[in-house]
């Protein structure tokens, strides 16, 4: 596969899971201060499939298009009113949790037990950003955020690491199959 082509492809490949990523962030399941939702999910997946720049990237685009108002955050939600409300600290944290999930399996390797690892890291990364930003944003004390926005969601996001990380290297491994990505 030559270079342009191999580019090319990656372009769609981010663009297309940025639309994942829109579709499993309407799956919400509802609690007092942050829903559990899908978003987290997808950013592992991913991350999983797309590594550390892809991954960023297709997050970062993930939150520019619900920036400027497409309700693709839960709850078909969007706009900066979402991203400095208390819950936007866990959208941001979705760029920098990518790109460490696809960096972390950039540098061991892409197996299933490593994507277990690169995902749970992801998720406390993502956890400690959102909480902290939900801390500030809902003012709130230190307490009462890492109880609102940070132990509610170590069991569900454990779960759901180990879900991205295991149907992500499934996925990955196809695509490379299918000449779609590089290993």
């Amino acid at each position: 596969m030559d270079h342009s082509n191999s580019k090319l492809r990656m372009m769609i490949l981010t663009a297309l899971f940025t639309a994942i990523i829109c579709v499993l962030a309407q799956v919400t399941i509802p609690l007092p201060l942050v829903p559990i939702t899908g978003q987290t999910l997808a950013i592992g997946l991913v991350a999983t499939i797309l590594g550390s720049t892809h991954g960023a990237l297709a997050s970062l685009l993930y939150l520019i298009i619900g920036a400027v108002g497409i309700p693709v955050f839960a709850s078909f939600s969007g706009g900066l009113g979402v991203l400095v409300g208390p819950t936007g600290g866990f959208i941001v944290a979705f760029i920098p949790t990518a790109f460490i999930i696809g960096y972390y399996l950039e540098k061991t390797s892409f197996t299933v037990l490593n994507a277990i690892i690169a995902n749970i890291l992801g998720m406390f990364i993502t956890l400690f950003i959102g909480t902290a930003w939900l801390k500030f944003a809902a003012d709130l004390s230190w307490k009462a955020a890492f109880l609102g926005g940070f132990t509610p969601f170590i069991v569900v996001g454990i779960i759901k690491a180990i879900l991205a990380a295991w149907f992500g290297i499934v996925v990955r491994n196809r695509l490379h199959t299918a000449n779609l990505i590089v290993a």
